[in-house]
């Protein structure tokens, strides 16, 4: 018996398209066929035109995997989706699988017999995955078949158009280097790794050598493309170009050719023939642009991504808009807080998307917003102990008392990214409530306090943020935090904060998310998040600054439960929110602000 939430007619035509992939296996000679969420361009947000797992499935999570045999299915998503995929994709034509605990790869390997064929568009997988699943499946001697037209694309009828807007050109004012400057400095890095060009398939790092945005991507500032850069800085651009600007070419600078991406194909196929020595980023860049140099006579050089570390180490024009669009950002926030006290005071207490709403409209009257950053988490009760919940996903709870309500949420400005978590009480807060919150923002300013030396990695300081939880036998499962860009990525690397993970050293510059938490399935969700910058002290330690201003809920803080030392931060913390932000706020936002930022514990 089926238990999602769809109509009969809407299984039927998810039926109809499965029986559509399965007709272009037959003609491949194909025994299963591998649709992951990625599209080409391998980032964390799809524009709704490559939204193929979710057209094949129905599934609109933001990771996993769809794999079609002859005549059954099996869609993967890890632990944050094991209810949503219930909801919207039909077990009477998909099995439901773990993505983490029994991978596709694994799965098709125990499934099939040797000699299957498995097929995949190379062009939505990373060079790493590829080759991986290669070797797992030959030790079973099954082959991976790469096939040149995506079968999704062949039969989506209604597919959305792309978006039309034209890129918006940031100048100097914002970025403090010039695309031309980037693109030779970058250039230069390129050389030392031995290579004559380099791939560089992230759209963001694209944008940021150019000093321009986009709206191709919701959430993302970019504009899709791939491009290749050589040591001299020269830049080769394969997008659209109706959608650039007339005075492109004098924003860029000289060395930036554009063509359409219908000749990508072509110019890699020339790369090799010319026995070019190609940097490429196998954890990053699609499988199909390297095996396509490669297999024309090019030689590649597996490296990181050389816009990574210089994308992430922003410059004083840009920390110093970053910082301004905080300040702002932060005035909404707070208003927003000021306006739920005020509403369940009188008994209005509205659901989760109603709220969200609430947060945004307060965001759009912001001098330079462009976007969102990502989709408001608004959770209210039980939903907050869910750390990506999402609302949209289901029927919105309504905001529930004497129980706890989570928003994390963030804005793309013209001069920077904002990311912010605050929890809060509706009603009245129970002893373990603010027992398990104090615990958490003892770990958030542990964390913003830290001194270290040059070359410490965020993995060496993830338990400074987890200690207090774990004197108490409590953690929780996500990092501590992860990079943000610059009117970019609000999930930007190498730089993190974690149990594990890459082991990139934190260097001046690097914007960082400050975010501890503790969920109680079943009960209540709890994160304090803020962004800091790593900031280089005079004796060459590094240290943080925090950059987020708005109130911490100082109802549930049990302050028995704070050092002297933490009760002089928060109270610091709290003056240079009221000091930042009240100038921005008037009457009742303004009484609430000062109200909340009262000093504590004297």
């Amino acid at each position: 018996m089926n238990v999602c939430g769809l109509t009969g007619s809407e299984i039927d035509r998810i039926q109809l398209r499965l029986t559509l992939i399965r007709q272009e296996m037959e003609k491949h000679g194909l025994d299963a066929y591998v649709v992951p969420r990625a599209d080409e361009y391998l980032g964390e947000y799809v524009p709704p035109q490559n939204e193929r797992l979710a057209w094949l499935t129905g599934f609109s999570g933001s990771a996993g995997m769809a794999v079609v045999l002859k005549e059954t299915a099996a869609i993967f998503v890890d632990g944050r989706y094991t209810i949503q995929v219930r909801q919207q994709v039909p077990d009477v034509a998909f099995e439901y699988q773990h993505l983490i605990e029994n991978p596709p790869v694994k799965w098709l390997s125990e499934t099939l017999a040797a000699g299957a064929r498995i097929g995949l568009d190379s062009r939505m997988h990373t060079l790493t995955w590829y080759q991986s699943a290669e070797k797992q499946l030959a030790r079973k001697d099954m082959a991976l078949v790469s096939v040149e037209e995506n079968p999704v694309d062949l039969h989506w009828q209604d597919r959305p158009e792309p978006e039309a807007a034209l890129a918006m050109m940031l100048n100097e004012s914002y970025t403090g280097e010039s695309s031309e400057s980037k693109r030779k400095r970058i250039g230069a890095s390129i050389a030392e790794t031995g290579a004559d060009i380099a791939l560089v398939s992230q759209l963001d790092s694209i944008a940021w050598l150019l000093n321009i945005r986009g709206k191709d991507v919701p959430r993302l500032p970019v504009l899709l493309g791939f491009a290749t850069l050589d040591t001299e800085g020269n830049m080769a651009l394969y997008t659209d170009p109706r959608k650039l600007p007339n005075d492109f070419s004098n924003h860029v600078g000289a060395g930036v050719d554009v063509f359409d991406d219908v000749q990508l194909t072509r110019d890699l196929e020339n790369l090799g023939k010319e026995n070019r020595q190609i940097l490429a980023d196998p954890t990053m860049a699609n499988a199909w642009c390297q095996i396509q140099c490669r297999q024309a006579g090019a030689t590649l050089i597996a490296g990181t991504d050389p816009v990574l570390l210089p994308k992430a180490q922003k410059n004083s024009v840009e920390l110093s808009g970053i910082r301004n669009c905080h300040i702002r950002d932060g005035s909404a926030v707070s208003r927003y807080l000021a306006w739920i006290d005020r509403e369940v005071a009188a008994g209005k207490n509205y659901n989760e998307a109603e709220l969200s709403d609430q947060l945004e409209s307060f965001r759009r009257e912001l001098p330079d917003i462009h976007d969102l950053s990502f989709d408001t988490i608004s959770a209210a009760g039980q939903n907050a102990a869910l750390a990506h919940y999402n609302h949209l996903n289901g029927t919105p709870a309504d905001l529930e008392m004497n129980n706890l309500y989570l928003v994390d949420s963030g804005g793309q400005y013209l001069d920077g990214t904002t990311d912010i978590t605050r929890t809060i009480i509706i009603g009245e807060p129970s002893d373990e409530h603010k027992k398990m919150f104090t615990l958490v923002l003892k770990g958030h300013i542990a964390l913003a306090c830290a001194v270290f030396p040059e070359g410490t990695n965020g993995q060496q300081l993830d338990a400074l943020a987890r200690q207090f939880l774990w004197q108490h036998g409590k953690d929780y499962d996500h990092g501590t935090g992860h990079g943000v860009g610059a009117f970019l990525s609000v999930h930007e690397g190498p730089q993190r904060i974690s149990k594990a993970g890459p082991s990139q050293a934190l260097l001046p510059g690097m914007v960082i998310s400050n975010e501890p938490g503790y969920y109680q399935e079943g009960g209540y969700g709890i994160r304090c998040e803020n962004l800091i910058i790593v900031m280089e002290r005079e004796d060459g330690m590094l240290c943080f600054e925090t950059i987020t201003f708005a109130p911490f809920d100082q109802r549930l803080i049990d302050e028995s439960l704070l050092t002297p030392q933490e009760l002089d931060w928060l109270n610091q913390y709290h003056s240079e929110v009221r000091e930042k932000i009240s100038p921005l706020l008037f009457g009742e936002d303004l009484s609430w602000l000062e109200a909340s930022t009262n000093s504590i514990g004297s």
